[in-house]
């Protein structure tokens, strides 16, 4: 009988590519999002999956979400994900991304079910940390830097809670940044692909505007992170909690120079702009990856310029297709 995996949030940019994985690996994809929310990042597949809609923040919904799915695992990744957006709704992020995963736990607790259960963290849960403090392990403590930070250090302690209370076999991620196709246009590495993207099709000024280029960020390609997503649920210990990460660093300053030179435009100018400066900003966040190699043998694969390349290349044919429409 093949594996039922419930991917809450499975429209998004992370749940699609965990959808196409788990797919090739043989299982029962069941997905949840949003009521009249998008499914442009899953149209490739959404004939392949058992699709609902639901509002994760009302509780009987997600009961009846988990009785009609009976999933064997269920990776939580439906979440308000930008930290900007944190900071503008800091009460609508803490409420929808502490909520949902209340009652998804709480959904499987009361049918008395064990489905192995991914939750999952951010590397910015780790916050001010200092450059002294690299790399990063899963022992370092918590500092958040931003109502979205906040939100994830409590959904990854209520998932160590609810393993240690009530014995659900609960795993927990910390995964640092991750990009690739399809992610959203207000992260910064895809906000630059997009400006780039628009500049050679003529639909916009040579201009591309920029927040601070100087912080470092431990970056992996997402495809790799859905890989490691894969095998946490399927040999990490529950209870236990991983990075997910390269171990190097990249500057934002070098990810916009690696675009440009990838461009089809040459003389861009580069323009700050204050709106998209953040109140609070870690200088380097580097992780240690070594405890999830140990465990169950991930290390990221994919070199992070094909992931610049490969974002640029969806944007081109974004872009295009909004054109030809």
């Amino acid at each position: 009988m093949a594996l039922t995996v419930l991917v809450t949030g499975v429209a998004g940019f992370v749940g699609s590519h965990f959808a196409e994985y788990a797919l090739r690996q043989g299982a029962v994809v069941a997905g949840s999002q949003l009521p009249g929310g998008s499914t442009d990042a899953i149209a490739h597949i959404e004939h392949d999956l058992r699709l609902f809609e639901v509002d994760l923040r009302e509780p009987v919904a997600v009961r009846r979400l988990v009785d009609r799915t009976q999933p064997d695992w269920i990776i939580h990744l439906a979440a308000q994900s930008f930290v900007g957006t944190s900071w503008e709704a800091p009460a609508e992020t803490l409420a929808n991304n502490v909520l949902s995963q209340l009652n998804v736990l709480e959904a499987v607790r009361g049918a008395g079910m064990q489905p192995r259960v991914l939750v999952i963290g951010s590397s910015d849960e780790y916050g001010d940390v200092q450059e002294s403090e690299l790399p990063v392990d899963e022992d370092a403590p918590f500092r958040p830097l931003s109502p979205y930070a906040v939100s994830k250090v409590a959904q990854d302690l209520m998932g160590y809670q609810y393993w240690r209370s009530y014995g659900l076999p609960v795993v927990r991620a910390r995964a640092f940044n991750h990009e690739g196709p399809r992610r959203g246009e207000a992260f910064v590495t895809s906000s630059f692909a997009r400006q780039i993207a628009e500049i050679e099709a003529g639909l916009k000024d040579a201009v591309i505007r920029v927040g601070n280029l100087k912080a470092r960020r431990d970056f992996t390609d997402v495809r790799d992170i859905v890989r490691g997503y894969w095998l946490l649920l399927q040999h990490g210990r529950p209870g236990d909690v991983y990075n997910l990460c390269s171990g190097r660093a990249w500057s934002i300053q070098a990810i916009l120079d690696f675009l440009l030179g990838e461009a089809r435009v040459r003389d861009i100018e580069i323009r700050e702009d204050a709106a998209l400066m953040r109140p609070a900003d870690v200088p380097i966040l580097v992780g240690d990856p070594g405890k999830i190699l140990d465990a169950v043998g991930w290390r990221a694969e994919i070199p992070f310029e094909q992931t610049l390349r490969d974002m640029l290349a969806y944007w081109r044919e974004h872009v295009a297709s909004r054109r030809r429409v």
